[in-house]
């Protein structure tokens, strides 16, 4: 169910507050995981089941790990992990045999539904047509979120594999963690050992509602104010035939795209981030200004944190991280981002993206590059970043290899005559313009100025005897209903606002 809609905002979301916080619930995680699974059903109901049978057998791999560890002890497992055979990763452990069954199970499903497609499309068509398989069309729907709700599995395993966590005893409470509605769809992806306190105890004070509430407006406001315009002007670019897109509207469209993923992306997390306040739950930030950054190295530590932790918790430490060869390191870089690319989906398009960033990683690890890049005054390093960064959206935005190039071509100023190209004043009005000066602003941190300057104004208005609360409670509250009206005016008038990574 999409957060920005009029169906989630005056229905559901109210019925979920009343259940939760009506007066003796002592079933609250309960109430949650049946309202997560109905929010999940209601834009999925063909793959429900699917959901259900891998919470349930995530949950028996965990049981599995429980009765083993309580039949070896700890200090016999080490000794076992250490006696050397000619297959040092199974023999002599069986939970490494248990992961390993774990994780195959997970990523065989992720494969199955979300990459059997494209994996065919490599065949001859000749034997697509022997079996009756058509690859352009597809023969699979993936599940809603496949690729979240999988990461969040691995995580359950691997963490109680590595005894960072305990085992979840309750299938309710592991059902809750893997399908919670507010980081379900889209994440921020949270560790299980990060989650699992959460889930026995948290608090819900007033304060934290409040706060929550705040959240998730603003990140509403993001949604419905910023990208949903933006997003018009930049479909409309995209769709332009390549011998029609002149040089100024391709970079506008780029330009438009640019900020709408970021306002999209990081709208969805703040609402997430504010609905777990709403309910207790504290999820892990996911953005902090990633187009401020001055490297790529830095966007990454920026732009979908929790992505980015996931990856190098268990794919890029395991693999021997920062603590092994150069090369080696840039080989671990490499197979970390085409995997980041291929998450995203089974397109060439990411791919190419994921090992886009992950060339400038490597790049900016050598020595020469490196040094020249820290010598830099900053502006440029920005500008550096914000061109490598926005020249990888087109392939993020273009369905193939062949309509990137052609889009490239528009930008490099090769693309259409003058006399064929389309005339900009047909697509800049003055709310596109409007939303591009806004969200330029607002991609940078002055919000975190703002907000020391108010705090600055209440100790001076604590020192004076008057009280801060009084004037600067009330003005908060007075922007986020102003925020949310707005909000519901413009989703009022719209049919058709679906997160980007939604699909993922």
């Amino acid at each position: 169910m999409i957060f920005s809609s009029i169906a989630f905002l005056f229905y559901f979301l109210p019925l979920v507050l009343l259940l939760h916080y009506f007066p003796g619930n002592r079933f609250r995680n309960a109430t949650l995981l049946v309202l997560s699974l109905i929010a999940y059903a209601y834009g999925e109901k063909s793959n429900l089941l699917f959901l259900a049978c891998m919470i349930i057998l995530n949950y028996l791999f965990g049981l599995v790990f429980a009765l083993l560890d309580a039949r070896m002890p700890r200090q016999r497992t080490k000794t076992t992990e250490s006696t050397p055979c000619r297959l040092p990763w199974f023999r002599g452990n069986p939970r490494k045999w248990v992961l390993a069954a774990g994780v195959a199970v997970n990523l065989g499903g992720l494969i199955f539904y979300k990459y059997t497609g494209w994996l065919l499309s490599w065949m001859p068509s000749i034997v697509l047509r022997s079996v009756s398989i058509d690859s352009d069309q597809g023969i699979l729907h993936a599940p809603l979120a496949i690729s979240f709700f999988t990461f969040h599995a691995l995580s359950y395993l691997i963490d109680i594999y590595r005894r960072e966590a305990p085992v979840q005893r309750s299938l309710l409470s592991y059902g809750l963690y893997i399908s919670l509605f507010p980081k379900m769809l889209a994440g921020p992806i949270h560790p299980y050992r990060e989650a699992q306190d959460q889930l026995q105890k948290r608090t819900v004070s007033p304060e934290l509602f409040l706060a929550g509430m705040e959240r998730f407006i603003a990140g509403l406001a993001k949604k419905a104010l910023l990208a949903n315009p933006l997003a018009a002007f930049a479909d409309k670019v995209f769709s332009i035939p390549a011998g029609m897109l002149s040089t100024e509207v391709a970079w506008l469209g780029l330009a438009s795209y640019t900020l709408q993923i970021y306002y999209d992306f990081s709208g969805y997390t703040d609402m997430a981030i504010g609905l777990g306040q709403m309910f207790g739950f504290r999820l892990p930030e996911n953005f902090s200004y990633p187009y401020v950054s001055r490297s790529i190295r830095e966007f990454w530590r920026r732009w979908h944190i929790s992505l980015s932790n996931w990856f190098r918790d268990y794919l890029y430490i395991p693999l021997g991280g920062n603590r092994c060869s150069p090369l080696r390191q840039q080989r671990n870089l490499v197979v970390v981002f085409f995997l980041c690319g291929l998450w995203h989906g089974a397109s060439w398009n990411f791919v190419i993206w994921g090992l886009w960033h992950g060339a400038f990683l490597i790049l900016e690890r050598t020595s020469i590059a490196g040094s020249t890049l820290n010598r830099l005054w900053p502006p440029l390093r920005h500008l550096y970043v914000l061109l490598v960064v926005m020249l990888s959206w087109v392939f993020f935005r273009c369905d193939t290899p062949a309509q990137s190039v052609k889009f490239f071509t528009a930008l490099s100023g090769m693309g259409a005559e003058r006399d064929a190209a389309l005339p900009l004043a047909l697509y800049v009005n003055w709310e596109w313009i409007l939303c591009m000066v806004v969200g330029a602003v607002g991609s940078i941190p002055l919000r975190i100025g703002a907000e020391r300057l108010l705090n600055r104004i209440g100790v001076e208005l604590s020192a004076s005897h008057r009280a801060p609360n009084r004037v600067i409670l009330p003005l908060r509250r007075l922007i986020s209903g102003t925020l949310f009206v707005l909000s519901c005016m413009a989703l009022a008038g719209i049919t058709h606002n679906p997160f980007i990574y939604l699909k993922f």
